[in-house]
Order: C-alpha cells, then structure tokens, then sequence
C-alpha cells in the first residue's frame, strides 16, 4: 500500500535546489509524483551541459533511451508508456460469526490490479544520475482559464462552494495528483514556469486546488479507475488574449502586445503574459484532454471572440504537437454584468459572449461545451455550484473522448428553425430524447420580425422541437431564447442537461 507520509518526504525533498550535484535540470512538473499519460509517448526534457549525451531509463519496460543536448544545454526525447492497468479498489462483504447476539460486521476485500500504474521511477543521467520517483501512468488533463477554473474548493472569501467542506474531507485518494502552475505575469516566453510539486489528493491539497478541475478528475477517476493526473494554469481576471502568443495575436492587430523594450508595469489583462509566464513553459507535455473555463473578461468584445477563441485553441493545439486533442469548456453562467459594470465603463449583454462561445463549437474540431444556464447567479461571478459544471465537463470527457454509452453527455443545441405564418418551429440538435421544461412554463423565448423588435412567445415542446407564436408578431424572421444578462434557463434535454441561450439573427 502507498504511505502518504513517504510521498510527502518526496516531495519536500524536490523542494530544496532541484539537484544539488548532477548538472541535469528539469521542469519543475518533472517530478517526483506526476503523472504520465498512458499508451502514449510522451515527452520528457530539460538541461544539461551542452553537447552532452543525455540517458533516460524508464523501470516500467526497462527501456533506455538516450539524445544530445544542444548548444544552450536543452534536450528533449519521448518515451513508451504502457496501456495503465485498474488500480486497486475496495469492496464491502458482510459476514456473520452465528451468533445470536451477534451484529453484521464489515470486511474489507481488495482486488489485485490488472496491470501496472506505478509506482515507478524514471532515471535521468548525463553522467550523474538523476532519479523521479512516484510515477503513475495513467490520464492526464490540462485545467485551464480564469477565476472560475482557479476557484479553489475551499471557495474565495466570502464565497462559498457548495458541499466543498464534506468533499474535501473525503478527497484522500493516492491515484489522483494535482498540479498548479503558480501565477506569473511575464513580457518574454519563458523556458520555465515558477516553482511547484505535484500533490497527492487529500485535504489540505484539495482544498487549495481548483474546484472545476478536482470534481471533473474525480468524476474520470471514479469511472475509468486508472490514475488521473490535473494540470491548473489558471489566473482569476484574464482575458483569453493574455494565454495567447504574440504570433497568433498578429491577426488581432487591435489587441496591443507588450512590447519587449517596454519598462511599464504589466498585469494579467495584458495580451501574451499568462501565455509567457505559465502557459508556454508547459506546452509539450503530453495530455489526454483540456478543460477550459474563462471568457468573463471578454463579454464585452463578444464579436471578437467568436475569431480570438478559435485562435486560441488552434494555438495551444499545435505547440502542444498533439493533434486536435479534446478540449471541453464551461459557457460562462449568467450574471448581472450589465448593473456591475466598472463605473464610466460601457455595459453589454453577457449573451452576446455566451453565443460567441456556442458559435465557437462548430469551428472548433474534437470540442464540447458544458453549458451553465441553470447555476448562473446574479450577484456573483462566480457560481457555488461548481459540482454541476465540473460534471458536465466529465460526462462529455467520458462520452466523446472514453467511448462510454448509454448516457447522455452534451446539451441539445440549436439547429434551425421553419416558419410557416405567424408560427415558428425551432430544430435542435443532441436531443435524441427531445425537450422538457421539467412540468414547468416556458418563459424566455422571443419573436421578432422585420422590425427587429422582440416580443414575448408562448412556447411548448412537441416531438422534440420547440413551437413559437407571438399574438403581436404576424410575420416573425427570428428568435432568441434567454438572451438576458441573467436568467435561469428553463429548457433542458430530458437528461438534464440545459439549452444554451441563442439567436437566429446578427442584429
């Protein structure tokens, strides 16, 4: 059996300077306790004296592998992992001792792994040996974005998360580790990010760890049964451009990049720092998935980011080397923008950015959208429910990605609508059980027609599309539905799962 004590001592070991005698350098999330992806290749690198002969041996296969580091000391190369096997897990029998006085009394049983997860150890040696200790094979997925995704499950202050005090306490679980990338505002890319070390779930990590990406890793753990690693690289506040690099953003001319020559103070709302101080330096190693849960700080430039989001993910895709790898998002959830908006400041419809994001899943290959219609709150930006969103985000990672049937897993989404006289018939797509309201009226659908006024429109379900008519509207052209700053979404799957606020029109 695993001892947390002797994880700890790893890693507080790994704490001190990296290596005190051998030359090899490595990322800090290089380390004792990661985890590495399964039945996949993937890459290890760092520095050493330049030209030197690097040699890495992996004790699950017994492989070695071997590169030169370049002229400027860095070296790179990919290893095999193997298929990851269950791990352990335990079962409740019952037994009797046939006594009359006697209780029914619990037993613990375990199962013996399939296959091998780890532990295990990777060693590293240009002549003096460096060894990580506490590897696990299995998934790994990379938890991205603003406030929302760093919400940690302790909650802000003041700001509470739901049920996070009983999930905390019972979050010890040796086959989940996390990982937070700390916050750093930088004006050049940077080879390295600052100082962190992969943690074992239990309570004091979990309860400083993002709330988003621990529910979304238990939910995979829970069902897969291998271990699961999370990567957090998030920074409350921060615009998408802030996680992009200067050459993608050459196509957004209207977005100032920080100059490399300027002296003037930067923070996190400025374009390509997050990308420079915490993204680029993680770009390569290998991941099953990303999670992503930001776009608050861009509801005002809703337009913008039906390209800027695209471009984004489209970036971090191919530094990344990996291919169209999954990536799943969070809509933002409704909220009162509009009364909170900075005074002087201009207040805009958070709908508007709510339906970029939805535009954005059919330009975006291999992605998803958990939509937050029904969490949203009005008076705080970031909902309590974070259980809610991080579960969708794992219904889809198990559906789309893991292959899993039998449940739903995605929110019906909008697909186009027919008129026919004063009446209109609205298609949607993903709802193969059709449409409900949940015994409940249908209050946030409009019509409109050529004068572009909208009208409230009496709705009812039927055969899986939604019906539409408006006394007062003889001849509708368009419909919305809940597009408001704040509402709570009244129309969902029959799983469960809501429609995402949307227009027909580009008025």
């Amino acid at each position: 059996m695993y001892h947390f004590a002797r994880f700890k001592v790893a890693l507080l070991v790994f704490l001190f300077p990296i290596i005190s005698t051998a030359t090899i350098r490595l990322p800090y999330f290089i380390s004792d306790g990661m985890v590495l992806q399964q039945n996949a290749n993937p890459v290890l690198w760092g520095w050493a004296s330049p030209g030197a002969t690097v040699k890495v041996s992996t004790s699950w296969n017994k492989a070695s592998y071997s590169t030169k580091a370049g002229s400027d000391g860095k070296w790179r190369l990919s290893v095999k992992t193997p298929v990851a096997g269950q791990v352990p897990t335990t079962e409740w029998a019952m037994s009797e001792d046939g006594s009359a006085a006697a209780r029914m009394s619990p037993m613990l049983l375990e199962k013996t792994p399939t296959a091998g997860h780890g532990p295990y150890t990777i060693t590293i040696s240009d002549g003096k040996p460096v060894t990580i200790k506490d590897v696990l094979i299995g998934e790994v997925w990379l938890c991205s974005g603003q406030s929302n995704m760093e919400m940690a499950m302790k909650g802000f202050k003041d700001q509470p998360i739901i049920g996070s005090n009983e999930a905390i306490f019972n979050s010890t679980n040796e086959h989940i580790r996390i990982y937070t990338v700390p916050r750093s505002v930088q004006r050049l890319p940077q080879d390295t990010s600052k100082q962190s070390t992969w943690k074992m779930a239990e309570p004091e990590a979990v309860s400083n760890f993002s709330a988003t990406a621990y529910y979304f890793g238990k939910m995979l753990y829970e069902r897969l049964k291998v271990p699961i690693g999370l990567v957090n690289i998030s920074y409350g506040g921060s615009p998408v451009e802030a996680f992009m690099d200067a050459e993608t953003l050459k196509a957004f001319p209207e977005i100032k990049v920080p100059s490399p020559t300027d002296t003037s103070k930067l923070n996190n709302k400025n374009a390509t720092v997050l990308y420079n101080g915490m993204l680029k330096p993680f770009l390569g190693y290998t991941i099953k998935g990303c999670i992503w849960y930001q776009g608050e700080s861009n509801n005002d430039r809703a337009k913008q980011y039906e390209t800027l989001f695209p471009a984004f993910v489209k970036q971090i895709r191919e530094q990344s080397g990996q291919g169209d790898f999954p990536f799943f998002y969070a809509q933002i959830a409704p909220y009162n923008y509009m009364n909170h908006a900075v005074v002087g400041a201009t207040a805009y419809n958070s709908a508007y950015l709510r339906d970029a994001q939805r535009k954005a899943l059919s330009v975006i290959p291999n992605s998803g959208m958990a939509v937050l219609m029904d969490i949203g709150e009005e008076f705080n930006i970031h909902p309590m429910d974070k259980l809610t969103g991080a579960k969708r985000l794992a219904f889809m990672a198990l559906g789309k990605t893991y292959g899993l049937k039998g449940f739903g897993y995605e929110s019906p989404a909008y697909d186009a609508i027919t008129i026919s006289g004063n009446i209109v018939t609205v298609k949607f797509k993903n709802a193969p059980n059709g449409l409900s309201a949940f015994g409940k009226e249908l209050k946030y659908f409009e019509v409109a027609g050529a004068n572009k006024v909208f009208r409230p429109a009496k709705a009812m379900v039927n055969g899986g599309n939604i019906i539409l008519s408006a006394p007062d509207v003889k001849e509708p052209v368009a419909v919305r539905y809940a597009f408001k700053d704040f509402v709570v979404g009244d129309l969902f799957s029959t799983e469960g799962f809501p429609v995402s606020s949307f227009r027909t029109d580009e008025w």
